[in-house]
């Protein structure tokens, strides 16, 4: 969800990137040998800078294209049109990006045809999408395989006020928050952002986790509810968006509000790290079940996380995404929006977390960010509510490709 910023997420959000990390030796002892001459040093590596680069191809090369039922992603693709439609027409498509997704005017058209289609016919849909985009082979400088994880929304119980067992407050943004766009203050900064709060006329950091678990926010009136569980709200944090059973028989949608500046810290990179967990037994079930029996050291690991997430009570459908747009179980793609503008159709090309033989190959569309999607090939998968969302979306960290549908109209 938004930016959820969610996300995201579920599998490498808690676990990180453990597995691919550096290793760094304790250096050597110094000792005093002559410096190597600089031709035999060499230069020191340099990472190569994230960019998308984007392959043209053809509809009959995507794996899977006449297998899946397009017309389940039209429904997504619409409720993407109904955020795009009222920009002003010369608008481009995404944030930052060069243009590869069009303008809102040339998405006028496809958004009228999509509307105009019967429900349910996978053949027309097919052919409308074949009709209106050309689709791309995204590639991080070249290489197309990333990852993919999944997120899905969370169910907690809860009750309107505090006692008993429902100790866990979920908090609304605080007023005093705000998001400062660098841009503004110099243009070398366009495209970055920091959060923070006023105080005495100054701009402060906003509360950490742990501070905010430690009450700097009680008695505020910012307490939308209390939840009985707060390992379950840790992870709500993490989707960013979940539905709460309450006391009085009410189901509660809750949204991501806003984020508290601080960086995202893996808790599960933490255990892999103390040698708790190891990368193969890391997931959201094996964290959830050693925090909840160690009740003391897991308070303490969830504060190692400063990350905290705001939220607000929704109406109507959900969760929303961070386009604005609600989302959709199984066809709602988290992305980094630096380089995959949102309301674009992808075609995802990956495998089964819970079946990893069987081809996991489907239109969806790009609708929400997450906090641990950064990179040009790099996406989580929105697997909506219930039991079966969470295990999907707990086990899923897949190798995959997927590929951009941009409007032909735009000149793609």
């Amino acid at each position: 969800m938004q930016a959820s910023p969610f996300r995201t997420l579920t599998v490498l959000a808690l676990i990180g990137a453990a597995a691919c990390a550096p290793v760094f030796p304790r250096p050597a002892p110094v000792e005093p040998v002559p410096p190597k001459p600089s031709a035999e040093a060499g230069p020191a590596p340099v990472k190569p800078v994230a960019r998308m680069v984007l392959n043209k191809t053809v509809f009959t090369a995507l794996p899977g294209w006449t297998v899946d039922d397009q017309s389940a992603a039209l429904p997504a693709l619409l409720k993407s049109c109904t955020r795009l439609l009222p920009q002003p027409p010369t608008r481009p498509i995404g944030q930052g990006l060069t243009g590869i997704g069009g303008r809102i005017v040339d998405w006028k058209p496809i958004c009228a045809a999509a509307a105009r289609l019967p429900k349910n016919d996978s053949v027309i849909a097919r052919r409308f999408f074949e009709a209106w985009f050309r689709p791309f082979m995204a590639t991080n400088n070249g290489r197309p395989e990333g990852l993919f994880t999944g997120y899905y929304e969370a169910q907690l119980r809860g009750s309107w006020k505090p006692g008993g067992r429902y100790t866990v407050p979920l908090y609304a943004k605080p007023h005093e928050m705000v998001t400062v766009n660098l841009g503004l203050f110099n243009s070398d900064l366009k495209g970055r952002s920091v959060v923070g709060r006023t105080e005495k006329g100054r701009l402060v950091p906003m509360q950490t986790r742990g501070e905010i678990n430690g009450g700097a926010l009680k008695g505020r009136g910012l307490e939308l509810m209390w939840v009985d569980d707060p390992v379950e709200a840790f992870f709500l944090h993490v989707q960013g968006s979940g539905r709460v059973h309450m006391t009085d028989g009410s189901v509660v949608r809750l949204g991501f509000a806003a984020k508290n500046g601080h960086p995202y810290r893996s808790i599960g990179r933490v255990l892999i790290k103390r040698g708790v967990l190891t990368r193969h037994t890391a997931s959201m079930a094996s964290i959830r079940r050693w925090v909840k029996q160690n009740p003391r050291q897991g308070a303490l690991l969830l504060a190692e996380n400063p990350s905290y997430v705001f939220f607000r009570i929704l109406t109507g459908d959900g969760p929303i995404g961070s386009q604005g747009a609600p989302l959709t179980a199984g066809r709602s793609l988290a992305v980094d929006r630096r380089h995959v503008p949102l309301g674009l159709p992808v075609w995802l090309d990956t495998t089964d977390p819970l079946r990893p033989k069987r081809p996991l190959r489907r239109l969806l569309i790009a609708q929400d960010t997450g906090g641990a999607i950064k990179g040009p090939v790099r996406g989580d998968f929105f697997w909506g509510y219930g039991a079966e969302a969470e295990r999907n979306a707990g086990s899923m960290k897949q190798l995959g490709r997927y590929y951009l549908l941009l409007p032909k109209a735009a000149g793609s």
